[in-house]
């Protein structure tokens, strides 16, 4: 339900001023914490003396009075703008401290090698998340295994998820460089290489002037809800939105880092740059500047995962925004709240990798055996799931390390009668043997 129109509220009391002072003086003593939307709040009970349309009236003189304007606009040319609520406010704290943090955990799991590992692991779970919250439909199986093994996608459905692992290596790539129209098409032309239609469309703004060719929002009675902006002002808005993410915390008006971050995936989304693929390429880019700017942990959250649970209050986050005259308050607290949940699951994750790390050790590590992490990783990955198997590629992706030293891991472990080798397509494969860790002292010394 969008919310009664401003200046229709401020007219049905200009000629009763002492209604008007009721309401202001009312709603100063009001708190705003929960910074409630229309449709929520009018559910609400509203401060005594107040109808729900006096108490919406009086919150937004409220909230105008501490908006802060961006440099970015509208369709209609009022600025976006955003307020920063007690809550907000330690949601940024909260996710300024820990993204950008250290991580107090042992060595071994923090370490350069381990975090690698951590991180394409994430970029695995963010680009099947992502490709899956945009309609992809494959099995996380299935997906992980092209990706880890290197197979060629099946379907479309396969093709997009490896692009989003592609597009995400590169934004690690280009994560210190500025942000270009041409940077931007390029991500848009890796999320999207073979998905589309129109394969041309892949990293190219949109032109067509057509306004029915332009994709609209509607709601579940066509009612329409968000229009993009004409094609022939995309590549300006485009060049502005750059602007806007290569400036630094000396710029004027100050913008805090995350919310800039979070203004930039909005953007995407609003404006609607590429023919498809925007909902992808939003999220790619909200990576790199979070990277970009210093929050280096944002490249261990998987924050689709989060939001595919979840579709519909994402979209949501969209349309309050466009309802409420640019107020992306409300988009940043869902989104906040949705990286401080990454956040805590990454917690939850390397504190459960600690304890088996910590098992795996003591099993396999020390003494005569000389097992290293690697090698440890890939028994716990077999213990945990005896019917995967391990490729020399595999194995090098998955722990960024050569071909050979991926090699010298699983002859090594198959020497030690660990693993047994068999033959996938053309190439060797080693798979779990059965009784791989019955009695690991003795598998483990290779009698």
């Amino acid at each position: 339900m969008p919310p009664p129109d401003f200046p229709t509220l401020l007219e049905n009391l200009r000629d009763d001023m002492p209604r008007m002072v009721k309401v202001l003086s009312t709603i100063g003593t009001t708190d705003d914490e929960e910074y409630l939307w229309w449709d929520k709040l009018r559910y609400k009970e509203p401060p005594e003396g107040l109808n729900h349309e006096e108490w919406w009236l009086g919150l937004k003189f409220k909230r105008r009075a501490n908006m802060r304007q961006l440099p970015l606009e509208m369709i209609d040319g009022e600025p976006f703008a955003y307020s920063l609520p007690d809550k907000m406010l330690r949601e940024l704290d909260y996710v300024s401290q820990r993204a950008s943090g250290q991580i107090a955990l042992p060595e071994e799991v923090v370490s350069k090698t381990s975090r690698d590992r951590y991180v394409i692991q994430s970029l695995i779970e963010e680009a099947i998340s992502s490709s899956q919250l945009e309609g992809a439909s494959t099995t996380r199986r299935e997906a992980k295994r092209m990706l880890a093994y290197g197979e060629p996608p099946k379907d479309r459905s396969q093709q997009m998820i490896l692009n989003n692992y592609r597009a995400m290596q590169r934004i690690r790539e280009i994560s210190n460089e500025s942000f270009t129209p041409e940077r931007i098409c390029e991500i848009h032309r890796i999320v999207t290489e073979k998905t589309l239609n129109d394969p041309h469309s892949a990293g190219s703004i949109q032109s067509n002037p057509d306004p029915d060719d332009r994709v609209k929002i509607l709601d579940e009675e066509d009612r329409l809800l968000h229009k993009p902006p004409p094609v022939e002002q995309l590549p300006d808005r485009l060049k502005r939105l750059c602007d806007f993410a290569n400036a630094g915390i000396d710029s004027h008006p100050y913008v805090p880092p995350v919310v800039r971050a979070l203004t930039i995936h909005f953007m995407m989304g609003y404006d609607h740059y590429f023919e498809d693929g925007n909902g992808r390429t939003a999220r790619a880019l909200f990576y790199w500047s979070m990277l970009k700017q210093g929050f280096w942990l944002t490249e261990h959250l998987a924050i689709s995962l989060i939001l595919k649970d979840a579709p519909a209050q994402y979209a949501r986050s969209f349309i309050l925004t466009e309802q409420d005259e640019g107020d992306l308050t409300y988009f940043f607290l869902y989104h906040l709240d949705v990286i401080r949940r990454a956040l805590v699951a990454l917690d939850k994750y390397l504190h459960r990798k600690t304890l088996e790390l910590q098992r795996a050790r003591s099993l396999l590590i020390g003494g005569p055996y000389g097992f290293n992490h690697r090698q440890v990783a890939l028994v716990q990955s077999a213990t945990r799931d005896p019917s995967n198997y391990y490729t020399a590629e595999s194995h090098m992706n998955y722990h960024a390390v050569s071909k050979q030293t991926a090699r010298n891991d699983l002859y090594d472990l198959e020497r030690r009668g660990l693993l047994e080798r068999t033959k996938i397509g053309k190439q060797f494969a080693w798979i779990p043997r059965r009784d791989m860790l019955e009695a690991p002292e003795d598998v483990a010394s290779g009698s």
